[in-house]
């Protein structure tokens, strides 16, 4: 090579700020497995109690409806998916007629919309008509009505302008009504206006509101009971989970040996979880870690550490099946070579021979990706001169990740495969409305990085360019955008659909849990 590597000046690498747990989850306790065998006991114990409580609260719609929030709420509905979905399915065909002759309160009717909506049942909107006054304006001052039909106007999809008018005004009126609510309701309330939870990711709305419920005046002790209960399980097999692939980062002698790699092995174990929490789904979550980990190495070495000559000899390596051109890269580059092969072989042994396609799919994602990273790289430059916001899009729905992500889900999914590949190559708009939001909430909600090469152009940037608008102009333009993209997504989960909704939920939920801007939305 023209230069020793020790003469190349590099970005901004240096500063990097250690890991914070670093290996510390790579031991696991001796009395770990005798813990969670002896929570799965207990939860099992409690669990047909719960089951019977859902057929017995039947017997009345509203009551219904709010246990069936409640075990959803509290993280525990994913044991009684037949049974609520069995319940739901009633209600739906029987909805005409409660809607003519229902008198229910606003909390009632917004969290059976909530919850229908969250199951892809699609109920109107016009329930909510009777609300409002002679003036068209929401006549509506109770504190859980408010933040029943707050929480409700986030499954809106297009054309529901109802929906549009009552966030506005709950949101406006929302902020008033905690201050004079009790300090748990409040909190509760603040939280929500923050973060709704159908935008927030489900383990940490459970955490949340089974504080919350727990100080409510009257819980169900045995609900409550076993939420807690199953959320110590849960979070047992979460520690045996993230033991493992903290004892793999550490084996793949990364953090060693490319220093300027972000050690967050920990994050990219949230970002699995927060994709996929159900128990039963360890080797998706499990192999979704390990290659949002490999992602952000490769991201960093494209982002803040090689050169352009470097990369350029990097990315065409990376193509090949075989080593041919190796021997030209830095030593660093041959490293980090043998660990993404080395990630590949071991996730591909992970599953069975027949679903070998798929890991060669995720390798192909990795290549794209890296293909990406490089236009994005050579827009880097001295004068920070913005590609258009359509140029960059075009390359951020690649670096969105939205299709590595997903490759890796389906790696630990036996029922999934081919027919769901062809749907997240084909693009729908679904899917390309996951990468909108996951690389432009991103690029608003960043921090200045110190480990970020500061001339790199953000979508903000290019938006600028390309409409010639004030920054402030720009961030308000692309929420407006993507509020857009969230009721496209929110139409996807609506029956019928032919994905299953456990890969709907995987590409969005990570991406969804990015806090916004207060002016426009939670």
């Amino acid at each position: 090579m023209a230069k020793q590597e020790h003469d190349i000046v590099r970005g901004a690498s240096k500063n990097l700020p250690v890991g914070l747990w670093r290996y510390s989850f790579a031991s696991i306790s001796p009395s770990l497995d005798s813990e969670l065998e002896l929570y799965t006991v207990k939860v099992d114990a409690i669990k047909e109690k719960v089951k019977d409580m859902l057929i017995q609260s039947t017997k009345e719609l509203a009551y219904n409806i709010e246990f069936i929030d409640l075990l959803c709420r509290l993280g525990v509905s994913y044991h009684f998916e037949g049974e609520i979905d069995s319940h739901l399915n009633h209600i739906f065909i029987i909805l005409p007629n409660i809607i003519e002759h229902c008198n229910y309160e606003l909390y009632t009717l917004a969290t059976l919309f909530r919850v229908l909506r969250q199951h892809g049942y699609k109920m109107t909107t016009d329930v909510f008509k009777k609300f409002k006054g002679k003036d068209g304006e929401f006549k509506i001052s109770d504190a859980k009505g408010l933040l029943s039909l707050y929480e409700a106007c986030f499954l809106a999809v297009h054309d529901e302008n109802i929906l549009d008018e009552a966030l506005c005004f709950t949101r406006k009126h929302l902020e008033t009504v905690a201050e004079n609510s009790s300090p748990h309701l409040q909190i509760h309330i603040r939280n929500a206006l923050i973060l709704p939870c159908h935008h927030n990711m489900e383990r940490l709305d459970t955490l949340n509101y089974i504080s919350f419920y727990e100080a409510d005046e009257s819980p169900n002790e045995t609900l409550l009971k076993f939420a807690k209960l199953d959320f110590n399980r849960v979070q047992l097999i979460y520690r045996k989970e993230l033991a493992l692939l903290s004892t793999w980062w550490k084996d793949t002698n990364i953090v060693e040996s490319l220093p300027y790699a972000r050690d967050r092995v920990a994050e990219a174990f949230i970002w699995a979880v927060g994709s996929i929490f159900e128990p039963q789904y360890s080797l998706s979550r499990t192999i979704l870690a390990k290659h949002v980990k490999l992602e952000s190495v490769v991201d960093d070495t494209y982002d803040t550490y090689g050169t352009m000559n470097e990369l350029n000899c990097f990315t065409p390596v990376m193509e090949r099946i075989t080593t041919d051109g190796i021997d030209e890269l830095p030593e660093y580059m041959k490293f980090l070579h043998s660990c993404i092969s080395r990630i590949f072989e071991e996730t591909g042994n992970d599953v069975t021979e027949k679903s070998s396609y798929k890991a060669s799919f995720s390798n192909e994602m990795l290549k794209e990706l890296a293909r990406a990273y490089l236009v994005e790289r050579s827009w880097q430059n001295d004068d920070g001169e913005a590609p258009s916001f359509d140029e960059y899009m075009k390359i951020g729905r690649v670096t969105s990740t939205f299709d590595f992500v997903t490759s890796a889900v389906l790696q630990g999914m036996e029922n999934m495969g081919i027919k769901e590949i062809i749907w997240v190559r084909n693009n729908p708009p679904m899917v390309d409305a996951t990468k909108f939001f996951g690389r432009l909430m991103n690029d608003i909600a960043a921090r200045k990085d110190v480990t970020k090469r500061e001339n790199f152009p953000k979508g903000i940037d290019c938006y600028m360019k390309q409409y010639g608008v004030s920054r402030s102009k720009a961030i308000d333009g692309i929420l407006r955008l993507l509020d857009n993209k969230w009721k496209v997504m929110n139409e996807y989960f609506l029956k019928p659909t032919t994905i299953p909704k456990i890969l709907l939920d995987a590409g969005i939920c990570p991406l969804a849990t990015i806090p916004r801007p207060r002016g426009r939305g939670a």
